[in-house]
């Protein structure tokens, strides 16, 4: 967990490939069945469209789905999800249904001026439409507002990791393999 541009994606890549296990971005599944028109696409689209986030229902959906796939009967890692009080409600809901614990929560942090410059840079290197300066601190707005408060949650649980992002990418994931043991 963490705000955008703070290295979720590239982290959960990383731990991914040392443990071995899937790391499932909501964010990824979207823009795929975006790009590709598929029926879920569609749905998302026509959220989009008219300017509405799209529904927790239809996210928490994606994940079910994905998180009751053979490859992530190991383990699997999370990027993007949970982001509201609502969709972590569903995610213990799957977790018990699929009779899969919820170990760790790996959240990453980062000064505002750290992540608005590596969302610019990203725009520019991968074209991202999503990444305009409003947009950019629409979302992080977004995340302080409605995810930030979820750490709490984990913390609670004794479940939550905290990492500063900020730093080397290399040097993030030897401290976040560290924490997890």
């Amino acid at each position: 967990m963490g705000p955008q541009g703070v290295g979720k994606g590239t982290q959960a890549a990383l731990l991914s490939t040392h443990y071995g296990i899937p790391a499932i971005s909501t964010g990824d599944i979207f823009r795929y069945n975006l790009k590709n028109h598929t029926p879920l696409g569609v749905k998302a689209q026509a959220y989009i469209d008219r300017g509405e986030l799209v529904p927790d229902e239809l996210t928490n959906s994606i994940v079910r789905d994905r998180l009751a796939k053979d490859d992530a009967a190991g383990g699997w890692i999370l990027d993007g999800y949970p982001r509201n009080a609502s969709q972590v409600d569903a995610l213990d809901s799957m977790l018990k249904g699929l009779g899969t614990p919820l170990d760790k929560v790996v959240a990453l942090h980062a000064d505002r001026d750290v992540l608005l410059a590596r969302m610019s840079r990203r725009a520019k290197v991968e074209g991202r439409s999503d990444d305009t300066p409003d947009a950019i601190a629409r979302r992080l707005d977004t995340y302080e507002r409605e995810t930030a408060p979820l750490l709490d949650v984990y913390r609670d649980r004794g479940q939550l990791v905290s990492v500063d992002g900020s730093g080397d990418v290399d040097s993030i994931s030897k401290t976040i393999i560290g924490l997890l043991g």
